[in-house]
């Protein structure tokens, strides 16, 4: 006899495999929907021009669907998403921006060359001598616009305009055709603040003589005819009207030139090849300052992992002494900085260390009557930033400094004090050499972060104070990572380009890094 479900009356191993079914239903009608919706962003982003991202989520659905629907792969299913967030949040950026790295890709070249041909083909120009003052008179619930030629014949010989009754609450562009008028008509015009309440509608007239000649509002007091500047020709060149010259497409630049050679903004964005790495070591604009940050960088990661080892070290070391009381109290007071968000603490120094109103300087000039410029010297801002970046990470070194003197067997102290060694001799004979391997691949990524520890740069000092005589903005107190930030977001021709390739090489050695880690850990790659 069967064991029924009370709810249903069914055997309850029926019971199972429907559910089992209804299951693997819904699980199929998820993937077919996430699959359906990456095609979605697949053929949007293509329609778009964005093909790099197009392929990314074509690449991504294929895999899904493969992945879910093959009983052979049915293993990977459980670590799909992980490698999907890695491929799309950590690869798919990295190969980004290494093409980025060769490209000119900046504020100047951002749009495609369809798009800027497109732009400069809409641009127009004021046909010299030939504006129409305007004046606007009402009818009624209506107003009509009247037009009369500046610069040329007055009296008779003036030329005048006059369009029908216009509803000037319709904003859209629309063409109105105007007929030659002996005067102006009859009723006041209307005072300049209407003129100016009515502006939106007013640009959006396009007024059409007799003649053909189509007129645009030019300024709050006149109507001209708007020519286009750039005529496009059959070579892919463009005739510029206004200037009768031609503008040629050069594709080494990505720029229209001129015949004389001046570049037309905007631009696109073209292959540049190894150029914006060459600029990095050949331009010396930018050699000396990045060499400059470079060194900074390094000394900044190695010396912050130093001081914070030392007070960290020494320390764990001083909570260990079996004389010490209130342990508990002592190992909360000084573990309490790491539990402070990191913004907060960044922003409270920067109030104590200002100049004029801090509580150090006002320390400092009641001792020794000096008020040192935290932030605009360039070593002192420096001994700040390592001021600062040792309080907040000599936590982390005082947590694993203790943990690892914790695990150091006491025979070996106990032996020491048979000898006659007293606590230095413990110290640098003993606990330092028993912890130090084992913290070395801590201290390498230690090391790896501060190397790129922007938050401190960005809300202490921002960079400053300026490195004098460069050509992209660049810091004494910069790193790396805030000085391409600023290239990339910051400088007015926001080269992206030449960013990508400083964050290139900047993951080239956090990298090399960390095959250094790994290594030192013993661990296989």
């Amino acid at each position: 006899m069967y064991t029924t479900n009370a709810s249903r009356g069914l055997p309850r191993h029926r019971s199972r495999h429907l559910g089992e079914r209804y299951a693997r239903w819904a699980a199929r009608a998820l993937v077919a929907a996430l699959v359906v919706g990456l095609m979605w962003l697949v053929v949007a982003f293509h329609l778009n021009g964005q093909w790099m991202f197009a392929l990314l989520f074509l690449v991504l659905g294929t895999a899904l669907a493969v992945v879910f629907t093959r009983r052979s792969l049915m293993s990977h299913r459980y670590i799909f998403p992980a490698v999907a967030g890695l491929g799309v949040f950590v690869i798919f950026p990295l190969i980004y921006t290494f093409g980025i790295s060769f490209s000119n890709y900046s504020s100047s070249n951002l749009l495609s060359e369809e798009r800027v041909r497109a732009q400069l083909l809409s641009r127009t120009y004021q046909e010299e001598g030939a504006a129409f003052g305007f004046s606007l008179h009402r009818e009624g619930e209506l107003v009509r616009l009247y037009l009369e030629a500046e610069g040329g014949p007055t009296g008779e010989g003036a030329k005048r305009f006059t369009s029908p009754p216009l509803n000037l609450a319709n904003r859209e562009e629309r063409r109105i055709g105007v007929q030659p008028a002996d005067r102006a008509p009859a009723a006041e015009p209307l005072a300049m603040r209407e003129v100016i309440a009515a502006r939106g509608a007013l640009q959006g007239l396009r007024l059409v003589t007799p003649e053909g000649l189509e007129l645009r509002m030019s300024g709050l007091r006149h109507f001209a005819p708007m020519l286009d500047r750039y005529e496009a020709r059959d070579d892919g060149s463009l005739f510029d009207r206004r200037d009768d010259r031609v503008l040629t497409p050069d594709q080494q630049i990505g720029f229209f030139v001129t015949d004389d050679g001046e570049t037309i903004t905007p631009g696109w964005p073209v292959a540049v090849g190894l150029d914006n790495y060459t600029r990095i070591f050949a331009d010396p604009d930018i050699r000396g300052p990045f060499l400059q940050i470079f060194v900074w960088t390094f000394a900044f990661a190695g010396l912050t992992v130093l001081f914070t080892l030392a007070v960290g070290f020494v320390l764990a070391a001083l909570l260990q002494w079996d004389q010490l009381r209130g342990k508990a109290i002592y190992r909360t007071l000084l573990i309490l900085p790491y539990a402070v968000p990191a913004f907060i603490s960044i922003l409270i120094f920067k109030g104590m260390f200002n100049q004029h109103f801090g509580e150090v300087n006002m320390i400092l000039d009641g001792l020794f009557g000096i008020r040192p410029e935290w932030f605009t010297d360039p070593w002192l801002a420096r001994t700040m930033l390592l001021v600062v970046n040792t309080w907040l990470g000599y936590p982390y070194m005082l947590l694993l400094c203790m943990g690892l003197i914790q695990s150091i067997p006491r025979d070996l102290f106990e032996a020491s004090a048979v000898d006659g060694g007293g606590p230095l001799t413990n110290l640098f004979r003993i606990t330092l050499p028993l912890i130090i391997r084992p913290l070395t691949p801590l201290l390498i990524a230690a090391f790896a972060f501060n190397f790129n520890n922007f938050v401190l740069i960005a809300l202490l000092t921002g960079g400053n104070p300026d490195i004098l005589g460069a050509s992209t903005p660049a810091g004494t107190t910069d790193l790396l990572v805030s000085y391409t930030y600023r290239i990339a977001f910051q400088d007015a021709g926001q080269n992206f380009g030449l960013a990508a390739a400083i964050a290139t090489l900047i993951f080239l050695l956090v990298a090399g890094l960390s095959l250094l880690n790994l290594r030192l850990s013993r661990v296989k790659v």
